[in-house]
């Protein structure tokens, strides 16, 4: 070994955790592997303010926003919202509360703290087409002084396996989570997966039951036993207790406590025993990950110079070939489910009319026995608008076990049609991964198998309050002329006439809303696949560029090229045995 050689090693092993992350992130940059060098220059930046990542993790709907919010005392992250983006949110110590977002670009902008839900909702950024890499909200709180970062991550149940994309993205930050289980369902394969995937690399996990509150004492048993079985079966490990917790109680300061002191404990033990431990296991974690894939990318463009360009040529032409005959598919299985959608549009529609023909009856049964009991002693007019809202009730009462149910039914079918575009999308991942070509890395292994319906309804029940008062003044009139006669016959008949009118118009619209939701989920579930494809089809026009490259530079270009990756190999090499001194 040379003196020069000797020194640059030297130099090398004496580079801080942070600084070896920043070399990688620029050599990634050399060969344009853009995802290895943001994640790499991520975690330099977290580690050098010693800050770690405790990811909150789970399914849709677990309440982890919710949870997240009452452990730091403000309502900071938006909750009830259907459904999130695939936007990562970090909540980190401050003097004050403040937000700030950053863009895709690598930008950051100051928001307000209550303008966070622009950035991170479904309803506000729908597919994110704000180009959000991610948001920080920075909140005064004693658990996050001394480096703690809360992580609210995208809920589960996007077509990728086991976690939205951007979860799938974040999995290399976590140093530790909060997977969040609920009573019914208490874990499904998507959370299981992603709770293995995650403690291959992180060994501090908080396991927490939601929602205490929504479930008797034998549910929660029976969730929780459930729950220990599977997950020390898949982890094999023992796991800790799980706290049983209701995080809107909590919140709400209005209920009792269950587990919840517990629950803050062992977060304050991790900040106070193990958080250097985490900064420092996620320091070598980043370094093993970007420098195992800068040598596969490395390895890749050393092969793609040794090899006839004729057979470099052959690899890029397959997987165009590949995605051409995936474009092509999703065209045909467009136009299939197209038809099925229509089918499915039928069937919402023969299921109202008869939900329609059985309510109304039980809805005038009703009405007349409640009318019963009513007081007479009001004015005609004031008659009239207690006999209306009473109609509203009703018809209320009568739709929103409904509409619950048609949005489970519509979800059940939604699953079972999805089914084709999951394992059509499969079929072409696994042929593109068969390519062998590393900058495919980012994407999914496998589409998620289960899906559920990912648009929100916009259903609202219609009240007509200008038919529930007199709408002119001779009816006005008539309702005080009769009414102090005590004759209310007309009052009635046009209430019995308004409930069905409700029902007509509300259920159509339930009908119409359930439709539009398929619809919707499914022109996501679809948008996503085929923004797959794209990337991939990105990817391939790199490759090609790169191959043509080589077939002009010519034999000593070649030699020199080779020459500078042997170099770059050795350096990553030695960089990534900064490991073993961290």
């Amino acid at each position: 070994m040379t003196g020069t050689s000797r020194n640059r090693k030297a130099a090398l092993q004496d580079l801080s955790g942070d600084a070896v992350l920043y070399r990688l992130s620029e050599l990634a940059l050399e060969f344009g592997a853009q995802h290895i060098a943001s994640t790499a220059r991520s975690i330099a930046e977290r580690i050098s303010e010693g800050r770690f990542y405790v990811a909150c993790v789970g399914q849709f709907k677990r309440g982890k926003s919710t949870l997240l919010n009452a452990l730091i005392g403000h309502s900071v992250l938006p909750t009830a919202v259907v459904p999130v983006t695939t936007v990562p949110t970090i909540i980190r110590h401050g003097e004050h509360l403040a937000a700030r977002v950053r863009f895709q670009s690598a930008t950051w902008a100051d928001i307000p703290v209550d303008a966070v839900e622009e950035y991170v909702s479904e309803g506000k950024n729908p597919e994110n087409v704000k180009s959000v890499a991610g948001v920080e909200i920075f909140v005064p709180n004693p658990l996050l002084e001394t480096g703690m970062c809360l992580v609210d991550t995208p809920g589960l149940g996007s077509v990728f396996a086991g976690n939205t994309a951007a979860t799938h993205a974040f999995i290399p930050h976590i140093d530790a989570a909060i997977v969040v289980i609920g009573a019914d369902p208490p874990l499904s394969g998507d959370e299981l997966q992603l709770v293995e995937t995650i403690s291959q690399d992180v060994h501090d996990l908080v396991f927490v039951l939601n929602k205490a509150d929504r479930a008797s004492a034998a549910e929660r048993s029976a969730a929780l036993g459930f729950a220990s079985r599977v997950l020390e079966t898949r982890l094999k490990r023992p796991i800790p207790a799980i706290f049983e917790i209701s995080a809107l109680d909590r919140l709400e300061q209005g209920g009792p406590e269950w587990d919840w002191g517990q629950l803050v404990h062992t977060l304050e033990d991790l900040v106070r025993h193990s958080g250097r431990s985490l900064v420092r296991k996620a320091t070598c974690r980043g370094i093993r990950r970007a420098a195992d894939q800068l040598l596969a990318v490395i390895s890749e463009e050393r092969n793609a110079l040794r090899r006839p360009v004729e057979e470099s040529e052959q690899r890029i032409a397959k997987l165009r070939e590949t995605i051409e005959e995936g474009e092509g598919g999703m065209r045909d299985l467009g136009a299939l489910l197209t038809s099925e959608q229509q089918r499915l549009s039928q069937v919402f529609i023969g299921r109202r009319e008869v939900f329609l023909k059985q309510t109304q009856v039980l809805a005038q049964k009703e009405l007349a026995e409640r009318l019963r009991s009513m007081s007479h002693g009001r004015n005609g007019p004031a008659y009239r608008r207690d006999v209306n809202h009473l109609a509203q009730k009703i018809v209320r009462a009568q739709l929103t076990p409904w509409l619950e149910g048609e949005a489970k039914y519509a979800e059940d079918l939604f699953c079972k049609t999805s089914q084709r575009f999951i394992e059509y999308g499969n079929s072409v991942l696994h042929r593109l991964a068969e390519t062998g070509i590393p900058d495919l890395e980012p994407l999914p292994e496998e589409l998620g198998r289960k899906q559920s319906l990912r648009a929100q309804s916009h259903f609202y029940f219609h009240v007509l309050e200008n038919v529930a008062a007199p709408a002119s003044p001779f009816l006005l009139v008539s309702d005080l002329v009769l009414g102090g006669l005590g004759l209310r016959g007309g009052i009635v008949h046009d209430a019995r006439d308004f409930v069905d009118h409700l029902l007509e118009v509300n259920s159509s619209r339930v009908q119409y809303d359930v439709d539009e939701r398929v619809r919707e989920s499914r022109r996501k579930l679809e948008t996503e696949i085929r923004r797959l494809v794209r990337e991939a089809s990105e990817i391939a026009d790199r490759a090609l560029c790169r191959a043509r490259a080589v077939q002009a530079a010519g034999a000593p270009a070649v030699e020199a090229a080779l020459a500078r990756l042997h170099a770059l190999d050795c350096e990553v090499v030695r960089l990534s045995t900064q490991v073993v001194h961290l």
